[in-house]
C-alpha cells in the first residue's frame, strides 16, 4: 500500500484530474525545479509540449489553460477558479508569463504550446504512458537550459520520466501497521486483527498524521463535496466548451422538491441530481474533489449523500467508514490496475468510482467485510469494458449523466451484496485484474482520445 486516502481524494478544479490537475501540476513542478537549481534567473523563454491523449483532447479539456496557470505558480488544491480567466487574459495579452510569481519570461501560446496529436509518446521516454508533456526552458539568446518529460497518470498524480509511473506516491509500506497489496490480504489481515477494513485503514491512516487530523481531513472533504452538490444545484446556464450542453440539475432539482415524497423512486432520482450537480460544476472548471479523478467526481459523494439524506440512522461515525472503506478499494485499483481513463477506459474511472462507493455505502451501513468486498465487485463487474469517448474532449457528454448512472449501479451494488450472504463466486481482486487487462486490450481511439465512439459518431454543434 503506497497510497492515502489524501492521495484520491484530492481537492481541485475542474475540468479533469489527468488533463487539467495533473499537467497543472507538472508545469509548477518544473518551475520549482529551475528555480531549485538556479536555472530560472537565466530563464528567458519556455514551452510546453503534450502528447498522446493531452494532445488529443488537451484543448477540451482545458490543458492548455492548465500548464499555464501551473507555470505561473498555481496549485489545483489552492486556486481560486474566479481568479483564472483574469491571470489567462493577461498571459494572452502580455504575451508573457511571471513564473511562479518571480521571472517574466516571453510565451507565445502558437509556439510555445505545442500539441503533438500524431505523437502517443515524448521521444527517449523510457515511461509509456499515453498522458506525456515535456516542458523546456531556454536562455534569452535561445540556448536550452532546462527539460523534463513528465506523465499525468490519472486522478491527479503525475511522475517524471525519470521517476517511472511505479512512483507517483510517496508511502511507505515499512511506516503502515497494516499495509495490503491486495483484497485477498486486505480482508485477511482484518480478520487476523479482528477488525473492520475502515478501522485498518483508519489505523494506516493515523500512522501518518494524527488521529484527530485524519478525522477532521476526511470531514473537510466531505465539507467540499457539499458545497459542490449545492452550487451545482443552484447554478443554471450552458456549460463552456462550444457543445451548448445546459445544466440540468438545478431544474431537476426544482422538479422533485415539488413532487415531494410521493413517488416511492425519489430517493434514486436525488442521486441522480446529486451527481449531475458535481460534474456540472466539473465541467464548468469549479471546485471538485478527485474521487478517484474529475471525470468520475460525482459519484462518491453523491452516494455519500443519499447515505446522509436517505438512510435511517446515518451520522458522522457512518460518513468517516464511507470515505475510509471507498479509500480502501480505491488505493487497490490505483496500485493494481489504473484510474485512468487514457490507459483504461472509463472503467477506470467511473467504473472505480463505482466500486468505491458500493463498497463505501456498506461500511455507512455496518455491512461485514465480506459484504464490503462483494460489493465493490458487483459494481465494478458491470462496468466492465467502458470506453472513455467525450465528445469534443469535453467532460460533459456522456460523462455527467455516466455519472448519475454509476452512482444510481452503486446504491444497487450495496443492496444485492447487503441480501446475499458473503460467498460469492467472483472476487475484487480478480474483476480488478480483469478491468485492467481489458483495458490494455481496448483499441487506444476508446481511450480518451476522441477518435472513436460517441466522439466520432456524434456531430458537435
Amino acid at each position: 500500500m503506497k497510497t492515502s486516502l489524501f492521495d484520491l481524494f484530492k481537492v481541485g478544479v475542474g475540468p479533469s484530474s489527468s488533463h487539467t490537475m495533473g499537467p497543472m501540476r507538472a508545469a509548477r513542478r518544473f518551475v520549482v525545479g529551475l528555480a531549485e537549481s538556479g536555472t530560472l534567473e537565466r530563464t528567458g523563454r519556455v514551452c510546453a509540449e503534450l502528447f498522446g491523449s493531452l494532445a488529443l483532447t488537451g484543448h477540451g479539456h482545458g490543458t492548455d489553460r492548465a500548464v499555464l496557470l501551473g507555470l505561473s505558480g498555481e496549485e489545483p488544491s489552492t486556486i481560486d477558479p474566479e481568479s483564472i480567466g483574469p491571470k489567462l487574459g493577461e498571459i494572452h495579452s502580455s504575451h508573457s508569463i511571471l513564473l511562479a510569481s518571480s521571472k517574466r519570461v516571453s510565451f507565445c501560446e502558437e509556439t510555445d504550446l505545442v500539441f503533438h496529436r500524431d505523437r502517443m509518446y515524448p521521444e527517449g521516454a523510457k515511461t509509456q504512458h499515453p498522458n506525456g508533456m515535456r516542458f523546456s526552458a531556454f536562455s534569452p539568446d535561445g540556448a536550452l537550459l532546462a527539460s523534463e518529460v513528465y506523465f499525468s497518470i490519472g486522478g491527479g498524480f503525475i511522475v517524471s520520466d525519470a521517476e517511472g509511473a511505479g512512483n507517483a506516491t510517496a508511502m511507505t509500506t515499512a511506516t503502515l501497521p497494516f499495509p495490503f497489496r491486495s483484497a485477498a490480504e486486505l480482508l485477511q489481515m482484518a480478520a487476523e486483527k479482528g477488525l473492520s477494513i475502515w478501522d485498518l485503514m483508519l489505523e494506516n491512516e493515523a500512522a501518518l498524521r494524527p488521529r484527530e487530523e485524519v478525522r477532521s481531513g476526511i470531514l473537510h472533504i466531505w465539507s467540499v463535496m457539499q458545497d459542490c452538490i449545492e452550487r451545482g444545484m443552484k447554478t443554471e446556464g450552458i456549460l463552456p466548451g462550444g457543445l451548448n450542453v445546459r445544466r440540468r440539475a438545478p431544474r431537476l432539482a426544482a422538479r422533485l422538491r415539488e413532487k415531494g415524497s410521493v413517488d416511492p423512486l425519489a430517493p434514486l432520482d436525488w442521486v441522480t441530481v446529486y451527481a449531475m450537480a458535481v460534474n456540472e460544476e466539473n465541467a464548468a472548471g469549479g471546485r471538485v474533489v478527485t474521487a478517484p479523478t474529475n471525470g468520475a467526481a460525482g459519484v462518491v459523494p453523491a452516494v455519500a449523500r443519499y447515505y446522509c439524506d436517505f438512510v435511517p440512522g446515518a451520522d458522522e461515525e457512518g460518513i468517516l467508514r464511507y470515505f475510509l472503506t471507498s479509500a480502501a478499494i480505491g488505493v487497490l485499483y490505483k496500485e493494481n490496475a489504473s484510474i485512468s481513463g487514457a490507459e483504461v477506459g472509463c472503467q477506470g474511472e467511473v467504473g472505480v468510482a463505482c466500486s468505491m462507493a458500493a463498497g463505501g455505502l456498506v461500511a455507512a451501513m455496518k455491512g461485514t467485510n465480506g459484504q464490503i468486498e462483494h460489493a465493490a465487485e458487483i459494481a465494478m463487474e458491470h462496468n466492465l469494458g467502458m470506453t472513455c469517448d467525450p465528445i469534443g474532449g469535453l467532460v460533459q457528454i456522456p460523462c455527467i449523466e455516466r455519472n448519475a448512472m454509476a452512482s444510481v449501479k452503486a446504491v444497487h451494488a450495496c443492496r444485492i451484496a447487503l441480501h446475499e450472504s458473503e460467498q460469492h463466486k467472483v472476487s475484487l481482486d480478480q474483476v480488478i485484474k480483469t478491468m485492467y487487462l481489458t483495458g490494455l486490450d481496448m483499441q487506444s481511439r476508446y481511450k480518451e482520445t476522441s477518435l472513436a465512439g460517441l466522439a466520432l459518431n456524434v456531430i458537435e454543434c
